[in-house]
Protein backbone atom coordinates (compact mmCIF):
# COMPACT_ATOMS: atom_id res chain seq x y z
CA UNK A 1 0.00 0.00 0.00
CA UNK A 2 2.96 2.28 -0.45
CA UNK A 3 2.78 5.06 -3.00
CA UNK A 4 5.80 5.63 -5.27
CA UNK A 5 5.18 9.39 -5.18
CA UNK A 6 5.19 9.22 -1.42
CA UNK A 7 8.59 7.50 -1.39
CA UNK A 8 10.04 10.04 -3.80
CA UNK A 9 8.83 12.96 -1.74
CA UNK A 10 10.41 11.59 1.41
CA UNK A 11 13.77 11.19 -0.36
CA UNK A 12 13.85 14.80 -1.56
CA UNK A 13 13.10 16.43 1.83
CA UNK A 14 15.01 14.17 4.19
CA UNK A 15 17.46 15.84 6.54
CA UNK A 16 15.88 19.29 7.22
CA UNK A 17 14.70 20.21 10.78
CA UNK A 18 11.25 21.32 9.64
CA UNK A 19 10.66 18.05 7.90
CA UNK A 20 11.57 16.19 11.08
CA UNK A 21 8.86 18.05 12.98
CA UNK A 22 6.33 17.31 10.27
CA UNK A 23 7.32 13.66 10.44
CA UNK A 24 6.63 13.51 14.18
CA UNK A 25 3.29 15.24 13.70
CA UNK A 26 2.28 12.81 10.91
CA UNK A 27 3.23 9.80 13.03
CA UNK A 28 1.13 11.10 15.90
CA UNK A 29 -1.87 11.64 13.58
CA UNK A 30 -1.48 8.16 12.10
CA UNK A 31 -1.42 6.57 15.56
CA UNK A 32 -4.62 8.43 16.48
CA UNK A 33 -6.36 7.24 13.30
CA UNK A 34 -5.36 3.62 13.84
CA UNK A 35 -6.42 3.75 17.48
CA UNK A 36 -9.82 5.35 16.76
CA UNK A 37 -10.62 3.28 13.63
CA UNK A 38 -11.73 -0.40 13.52
CA UNK A 39 -9.14 -3.09 13.86
CA UNK A 40 -8.17 -5.37 10.98
CA UNK A 41 -9.47 -8.46 12.77
CA UNK A 42 -12.92 -6.89 13.22
CA UNK A 43 -13.04 -5.83 9.60
CA UNK A 44 -12.04 -9.28 8.41
CA UNK A 45 -14.69 -10.95 10.58
CA UNK A 46 -17.35 -8.57 9.30
CA UNK A 47 -16.40 -9.26 5.70
CA UNK A 48 -16.43 -13.04 6.20
CA UNK A 49 -19.78 -12.89 7.96
CA UNK A 50 -21.34 -10.83 5.18
CA UNK A 51 -21.84 -7.70 7.35
CA UNK A 52 -21.16 -4.34 5.78
CA UNK A 53 -20.30 -1.54 8.21
CA UNK A 54 -19.53 2.07 7.71
CA UNK A 55 -15.90 2.72 7.03
CA UNK A 56 -14.00 6.00 6.86
CA UNK A 57 -12.77 4.81 3.46
CA UNK A 58 -16.28 4.13 2.04
CA UNK A 59 -16.97 5.96 -1.18
CA UNK A 60 -13.28 6.42 -2.04
CA UNK A 61 -12.13 5.01 -5.36
CA UNK A 62 -8.55 3.82 -4.76
CA UNK A 63 -8.05 3.32 -8.50
CA UNK A 64 -8.87 6.94 -9.32
CA UNK A 65 -5.90 9.06 -10.54
CA UNK A 66 -7.03 11.86 -8.21
CA UNK A 67 -6.71 10.60 -4.63
CA UNK A 68 -8.40 12.64 -1.90
CA UNK A 69 -6.41 13.63 1.15
CA UNK A 70 -7.35 11.94 4.40
CA UNK A 71 -8.30 14.30 7.16
CA UNK A 72 -7.48 13.33 10.72
CA UNK A 73 -8.55 14.87 14.06
CA UNK A 74 -5.07 16.37 14.49
CA UNK A 75 -4.83 17.82 11.00
CA UNK A 76 -5.40 21.36 12.32
CA UNK A 77 -2.10 21.17 14.14
CA UNK A 78 -0.19 20.73 10.86
CA UNK A 79 -0.67 23.86 8.73
CA UNK A 80 1.85 22.64 6.17
CA UNK A 81 1.15 19.85 3.59
CA UNK A 82 1.69 16.33 4.90
CA UNK A 83 4.86 14.60 3.83
CA UNK A 84 5.94 11.05 4.36
CA UNK A 85 9.08 9.56 5.77
CA UNK A 86 11.01 6.35 5.40
CA UNK A 87 9.97 5.28 8.92
CA UNK A 88 6.24 5.41 8.22
CA UNK A 89 6.73 3.76 4.85
CA UNK A 90 8.60 0.87 6.42
CA UNK A 91 5.85 0.37 9.03
CA UNK A 92 3.15 0.29 6.39
CA UNK A 93 5.20 -2.14 4.32
CA UNK A 94 5.68 -4.42 7.37
CA UNK A 95 1.93 -4.46 8.09
CA UNK A 96 1.15 -5.25 4.43
CA UNK A 97 3.67 -8.11 4.42
CA UNK A 98 2.18 -9.56 7.62
CA UNK A 99 -1.32 -9.48 6.11
CA UNK A 100 -0.08 -11.17 2.93
CA UNK A 101 1.52 -13.95 4.98
CA UNK A 102 -1.77 -14.81 6.71
CA UNK A 103 -2.99 -18.35 5.77
CA UNK A 104 -5.90 -18.37 3.27
CA UNK A 105 -9.21 -19.90 4.32
CA UNK A 106 -9.66 -23.61 3.62
CA UNK A 107 -11.94 -24.47 0.72
CA UNK A 108 -13.29 -27.49 2.54
CA UNK A 109 -14.52 -25.29 5.41
CA UNK A 110 -16.74 -23.14 3.20
CA UNK A 111 -20.25 -22.87 4.52
CA UNK A 112 -23.14 -24.08 2.48
CA UNK A 113 -26.24 -22.03 2.03
CA UNK A 114 -29.71 -23.16 0.98
CA UNK A 115 -29.52 -21.02 -2.14
CA UNK A 116 -26.19 -22.21 -3.49
CA UNK A 117 -26.41 -25.96 -2.92
CA UNK A 118 -23.75 -28.19 -1.41
CA UNK A 119 -20.08 -27.62 -2.10
CA UNK A 120 -18.13 -30.71 -2.98
CA UNK A 121 -15.29 -30.94 -0.40
CA UNK A 122 -12.08 -29.37 -1.60
CA UNK A 123 -12.91 -29.50 -5.31
CA UNK A 124 -15.14 -26.45 -5.25
CA UNK A 125 -17.77 -28.20 -7.44
CA UNK A 126 -21.45 -28.71 -6.76
CA UNK A 127 -23.12 -31.99 -5.93
CA UNK A 128 -26.77 -32.47 -6.83
CA UNK A 129 -29.47 -33.56 -4.40
CA UNK A 130 -29.24 -37.14 -5.67
CA UNK A 131 -26.59 -39.10 -7.47
CA UNK A 132 -28.11 -40.34 -10.79
CA UNK A 133 -24.88 -41.77 -12.12
CA UNK A 134 -25.80 -45.38 -11.31
CA UNK A 135 -29.26 -45.19 -12.88
CA UNK A 136 -27.91 -43.49 -16.01
CA UNK A 137 -25.18 -46.08 -16.46
CA UNK A 138 -27.68 -48.91 -15.91
CA UNK A 139 -30.03 -47.46 -18.53
CA UNK A 140 -27.20 -47.02 -21.01
CA UNK A 141 -26.05 -50.60 -20.40
CA UNK A 142 -29.58 -51.92 -20.95
CA UNK A 143 -29.87 -50.03 -24.25
CA UNK A 144 -26.49 -51.27 -25.37
CA UNK A 145 -27.41 -54.88 -24.55
CA UNK A 146 -30.70 -54.53 -26.43
CA UNK A 147 -28.93 -53.09 -29.47
CA UNK A 148 -26.35 -55.86 -29.33
CA UNK A 149 -29.02 -58.58 -29.19
CA UNK A 150 -30.92 -57.01 -32.09
CA UNK A 151 -27.76 -56.74 -34.20
CA UNK A 152 -26.82 -60.37 -33.66
CA UNK A 153 -30.34 -61.59 -34.43
CA UNK A 154 -30.56 -59.43 -37.59
CA UNK A 155 -27.20 -60.70 -38.81
CA UNK A 156 -28.20 -64.34 -38.29
CA UNK A 157 -31.57 -63.91 -39.99
CA UNK A 158 -30.01 -62.11 -42.97
CA UNK A 159 -27.42 -64.84 -43.34
CA UNK A 160 -30.14 -67.50 -43.22
CA UNK A 161 -32.26 -65.73 -45.85
CA UNK A 162 -29.30 -65.35 -48.21
CA UNK A 163 -28.29 -68.98 -47.80
CA UNK A 164 -31.86 -70.09 -48.57
CA UNK A 165 -32.08 -67.91 -51.69
CA UNK A 166 -28.73 -69.20 -52.91
CA UNK A 167 -29.80 -72.77 -52.27
CA UNK A 168 -27.08 -73.47 -49.72
CA UNK A 169 -29.11 -73.51 -46.51
CA UNK A 170 -31.81 -75.76 -45.10
CA UNK A 171 -35.24 -74.56 -44.01
CA UNK A 172 -38.10 -75.91 -41.93
CA UNK A 173 -41.16 -76.64 -44.09
CA UNK A 174 -44.71 -77.57 -43.07
CA UNK A 175 -46.10 -78.85 -46.37
CA UNK A 176 -49.77 -78.78 -45.38
CA UNK A 177 -49.58 -75.29 -43.86
CA UNK A 178 -47.54 -73.93 -46.75
CA UNK A 179 -50.14 -75.20 -49.22
CA UNK A 180 -52.96 -73.52 -47.26
CA UNK A 181 -51.05 -70.25 -47.18
CA UNK A 182 -50.47 -70.36 -50.92
CA UNK A 183 -54.19 -71.05 -51.52
CA UNK A 184 -55.06 -68.07 -49.32
CA UNK A 185 -52.79 -65.73 -51.29
CA UNK A 186 -54.22 -66.92 -54.58
CA UNK A 187 -57.76 -66.49 -53.22
CA UNK A 188 -57.02 -62.96 -52.11
CA UNK A 189 -55.72 -62.05 -55.58
CA UNK A 190 -58.89 -63.43 -57.21
CA UNK A 191 -61.18 -61.68 -54.75
CA UNK A 192 -59.29 -58.45 -55.32
CA UNK A 193 -60.01 -58.84 -59.04
CA UNK A 194 -63.72 -59.41 -58.34
CA UNK A 195 -63.73 -56.32 -56.15
CA UNK A 196 -62.10 -54.25 -58.87
CA UNK A 197 -64.62 -55.38 -61.51
CA UNK A 198 -67.63 -54.89 -59.24
CA UNK A 199 -66.50 -51.36 -58.43
CA UNK A 200 -66.11 -50.63 -62.13
CA UNK A 201 -69.61 -52.02 -62.79
CA UNK A 202 -71.06 -49.91 -59.98
CA UNK A 203 -69.35 -46.77 -61.29
CA UNK A 204 -70.50 -47.34 -64.88
CA UNK A 205 -74.04 -48.19 -63.82
CA UNK A 206 -74.15 -45.03 -61.70
CA UNK A 207 -73.30 -43.05 -64.82
CA UNK A 208 -76.08 -44.88 -66.70
CA UNK A 209 -78.60 -43.97 -63.99
CA UNK A 210 -77.52 -40.33 -64.05
CA UNK A 211 -77.86 -40.33 -67.86
CA UNK A 212 -81.34 -41.85 -67.63
CA UNK A 213 -82.38 -39.19 -65.14
CA UNK A 214 -81.15 -36.42 -67.39
CA UNK A 215 -82.81 -38.03 -70.41
CA UNK A 216 -86.15 -38.31 -68.59
CA UNK A 217 -85.98 -34.63 -67.60
CA UNK A 218 -85.28 -33.69 -71.22
CA UNK A 219 -88.25 -35.77 -72.45
CA UNK A 220 -90.56 -34.12 -69.92
CA UNK A 221 -89.44 -30.63 -70.88
CA UNK A 222 -89.97 -31.33 -74.60
CA UNK A 223 -93.39 -32.84 -73.88
CA UNK A 224 -94.51 -29.55 -72.39
CA UNK A 225 -93.19 -27.52 -75.31
CA UNK A 226 -94.36 -29.82 -78.12
CA UNK A 227 -98.13 -30.33 -77.98
CA UNK A 228 -98.15 -32.51 -81.09
CA UNK A 229 -95.63 -35.00 -79.48
CA UNK A 230 -96.61 -34.52 -75.87
CA UNK A 231 -98.01 -38.03 -75.39
CA UNK A 232 -94.91 -39.77 -76.84
CA UNK A 233 -92.51 -37.62 -74.85
CA UNK A 234 -94.43 -38.29 -71.64
CA UNK A 235 -94.31 -42.06 -72.20
CA UNK A 236 -90.55 -42.00 -72.62
CA UNK A 237 -90.16 -39.64 -69.67
CA UNK A 238 -92.05 -42.02 -67.37
CA UNK A 239 -90.07 -45.00 -68.66
CA UNK A 240 -86.71 -43.36 -67.99
CA UNK A 241 -87.77 -42.21 -64.55
CA UNK A 242 -88.93 -45.74 -63.69
CA UNK A 243 -85.64 -47.17 -64.92
CA UNK A 244 -83.79 -44.53 -62.90
CA UNK A 245 -85.70 -45.51 -59.75
CA UNK A 246 -84.99 -49.21 -60.28
CA UNK A 247 -81.38 -48.38 -61.10
CA UNK A 248 -80.95 -46.61 -57.77
CA UNK A 249 -82.30 -49.72 -56.05
CA UNK A 250 -79.81 -51.87 -57.93
CA UNK A 251 -77.02 -49.43 -57.04
CA UNK A 252 -77.84 -49.94 -53.36
CA UNK A 253 -77.45 -53.72 -53.80
CA UNK A 254 -74.19 -53.31 -55.75
CA UNK A 255 -72.73 -50.98 -53.12
CA UNK A 256 -73.64 -53.45 -50.39
CA UNK A 257 -71.98 -56.28 -52.32
CA UNK A 258 -68.85 -54.22 -52.98
CA UNK A 259 -68.54 -53.13 -49.34
CA UNK A 260 -68.70 -56.70 -47.99
CA UNK A 261 -66.26 -58.08 -50.54
CA UNK A 262 -63.87 -55.25 -49.68
CA UNK A 263 -64.10 -56.09 -45.98
CA UNK A 264 -63.45 -59.76 -46.65
CA UNK A 265 -60.53 -59.16 -49.00
CA UNK A 266 -58.71 -56.19 -47.47
CA UNK A 267 -59.43 -56.70 -43.77
CA UNK A 268 -60.22 -60.31 -42.90
CA UNK A 269 -57.80 -61.94 -45.31
CA UNK A 270 -55.18 -59.27 -44.74
CA UNK A 271 -55.30 -59.86 -40.98
CA UNK A 272 -54.62 -63.56 -41.54
CA UNK A 273 -51.79 -62.75 -43.94
CA UNK A 274 -50.21 -60.47 -41.34
CA UNK A 275 -50.09 -63.43 -38.96
CA UNK A 276 -48.56 -65.47 -41.78
CA UNK A 277 -45.82 -62.84 -42.19
CA UNK A 278 -45.03 -63.04 -38.48
CA UNK A 279 -44.93 -66.82 -38.76
CA UNK A 280 -42.49 -66.67 -41.68
CA UNK A 281 -40.22 -64.25 -39.80
CA UNK A 282 -40.25 -66.52 -36.76
CA UNK A 283 -39.45 -69.48 -39.03
CA UNK A 284 -36.39 -67.74 -40.47
CA UNK A 285 -35.17 -66.81 -36.99
CA UNK A 286 -35.81 -70.34 -35.75
CA UNK A 287 -33.81 -71.84 -38.62
CA UNK A 288 -30.96 -69.38 -38.03
CA UNK A 289 -30.56 -70.46 -34.38
CA UNK A 290 -31.03 -74.10 -35.38
CA UNK A 291 -28.16 -73.88 -37.86
CA UNK A 292 -25.94 -72.23 -35.21
CA UNK A 293 -26.69 -75.03 -32.75
CA UNK A 294 -25.99 -77.73 -35.31
CA UNK A 295 -22.67 -76.13 -36.32
CA UNK A 296 -21.58 -75.95 -32.68
CA UNK A 297 -22.54 -79.54 -32.02
CA UNK A 298 -20.26 -80.86 -34.79
CA UNK A 299 -17.35 -78.60 -33.72
CA UNK A 300 -14.50 -79.90 -31.49
CA UNK A 301 -15.58 -80.12 -27.87
CA UNK A 302 -13.83 -78.06 -25.18
CA UNK A 303 -14.86 -75.94 -22.19
CA UNK A 304 -15.51 -72.83 -24.30
CA UNK A 305 -17.47 -74.74 -26.94
CA UNK A 306 -19.62 -76.45 -24.32
CA UNK A 307 -20.67 -73.09 -22.80
CA UNK A 308 -21.50 -71.78 -26.29
CA UNK A 309 -23.56 -74.91 -27.00
CA UNK A 310 -25.57 -74.43 -23.83
CA UNK A 311 -26.22 -70.77 -24.67
CA UNK A 312 -27.20 -71.64 -28.27
CA UNK A 313 -29.52 -74.39 -27.05
CA UNK A 314 -31.29 -71.95 -24.73
CA UNK A 315 -31.86 -69.47 -27.55
CA UNK A 316 -32.96 -72.27 -29.88
CA UNK A 317 -35.56 -73.51 -27.39
CA UNK A 318 -36.89 -69.98 -26.97
CA UNK A 319 -37.25 -69.49 -30.72
CA UNK A 320 -38.84 -72.92 -31.13
CA UNK A 321 -41.57 -72.03 -28.62
CA UNK A 322 -42.26 -68.78 -30.47
CA UNK A 323 -42.29 -70.55 -33.84
CA UNK A 324 -44.68 -73.29 -32.69
CA UNK A 325 -47.07 -70.75 -31.20
CA UNK A 326 -47.25 -68.70 -34.40
CA UNK A 327 -47.70 -71.83 -36.50
CA UNK A 328 -50.67 -72.80 -34.33
CA UNK A 329 -52.12 -69.28 -34.66
CA UNK A 330 -51.85 -69.42 -38.45
CA UNK A 331 -53.61 -72.79 -38.57
CA UNK A 332 -56.49 -71.53 -36.42
CA UNK A 333 -56.90 -68.31 -38.40
CA UNK A 334 -56.89 -70.13 -41.71
CA UNK A 335 -59.66 -72.42 -40.49
CA UNK A 336 -61.83 -69.56 -39.22
CA UNK A 337 -61.18 -67.56 -42.38
CA UNK A 338 -62.39 -70.37 -44.59
CA UNK A 339 -65.62 -70.71 -42.59
CA UNK A 340 -66.22 -66.96 -42.58
CA UNK A 341 -65.50 -66.67 -46.30
CA UNK A 342 -68.08 -69.34 -47.17
CA UNK A 343 -70.82 -67.69 -45.09
CA UNK A 344 -70.17 -64.17 -46.34
CA UNK A 345 -69.82 -65.03 -50.02
CA UNK A 346 -72.87 -67.31 -50.00
CA UNK A 347 -75.00 -64.38 -48.89
CA UNK A 348 -73.35 -61.81 -51.17
CA UNK A 349 -73.47 -63.96 -54.31
CA UNK A 350 -77.17 -64.69 -53.75
CA UNK A 351 -77.84 -60.98 -53.36
CA UNK A 352 -75.90 -60.09 -56.50
CA UNK A 353 -77.71 -62.72 -58.60
CA UNK A 354 -81.24 -61.84 -57.44
CA UNK A 355 -80.72 -58.09 -57.79
CA UNK A 356 -79.23 -58.27 -61.30
CA UNK A 357 -81.89 -60.74 -62.49
CA UNK A 358 -84.78 -58.71 -61.09
CA UNK A 359 -83.54 -55.44 -62.55
CA UNK A 360 -82.85 -56.61 -66.09
CA UNK A 361 -86.09 -58.64 -66.20
CA UNK A 362 -88.02 -55.53 -65.23
CA UNK A 363 -89.44 -57.10 -62.06
CA UNK A 364 -89.56 -54.18 -59.69
CA UNK A 365 -91.32 -56.15 -56.93
CA UNK A 366 -88.66 -58.88 -56.95
CA UNK A 367 -85.91 -56.24 -56.81
CA UNK A 368 -87.47 -54.56 -53.78
CA UNK A 369 -88.03 -57.95 -52.15
CA UNK A 370 -84.35 -58.76 -52.59
CA UNK A 371 -83.31 -55.62 -50.74
CA UNK A 372 -85.75 -56.39 -47.93
CA UNK A 373 -84.46 -59.95 -47.71
CA UNK A 374 -80.90 -58.75 -47.07
CA UNK A 375 -81.95 -55.76 -44.92
CA UNK A 376 -80.53 -53.16 -47.28
CA UNK A 377 -81.81 -49.64 -46.68
CA UNK A 378 -81.55 -47.12 -49.46
CA UNK A 379 -80.70 -43.52 -48.72
CA UNK A 380 -83.22 -41.04 -50.11
CA UNK A 381 -81.80 -38.77 -52.85
CA UNK A 382 -82.78 -35.65 -50.89
CA UNK A 383 -80.93 -36.77 -47.75
CA UNK A 384 -77.89 -34.67 -46.95
CA UNK A 385 -74.77 -36.74 -46.43
CA UNK A 386 -73.24 -36.11 -42.97
CA UNK A 387 -69.78 -34.66 -42.71
CA UNK A 388 -66.82 -36.76 -41.72
CA UNK A 389 -66.84 -35.17 -38.25
CA UNK A 390 -70.42 -36.33 -37.63
CA UNK A 391 -69.56 -39.80 -38.90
Amino acid sequence: MTDPNFATMSGQQNGSPSDQELDDTFEQDLRDMLRDGPSLSDTASNIQGGNVTESPFAGIDLNSPIRPQLQSPGASRAPHRATGSSTVGSRLADEASQMSKAPPPQMGQAKSSPNTGNYAGTGGGFAGPGDNGDSTSALAKAKFDSFKTWSISTYKCTRQMLSEKLGKGSRTVDLQLEAQIEVLRDTQRKYANILKLSRALTHHFYQVVQTQRSLGDAFGELGQKSPELQEEFNYNCETQRSLCSNGETLLGALNFFTSNVNTLCNKTMEDTLMTVKLYESARIEYDAYRVDLESLQIAPKDSTTQSKINEARTKYDKQKIKFDKLRQDVSVKLKFLEENKVKVMHKQLLLFHNAISAYFSGNQQALEATLKQFSIKLRPPSEVQPSFLEQ
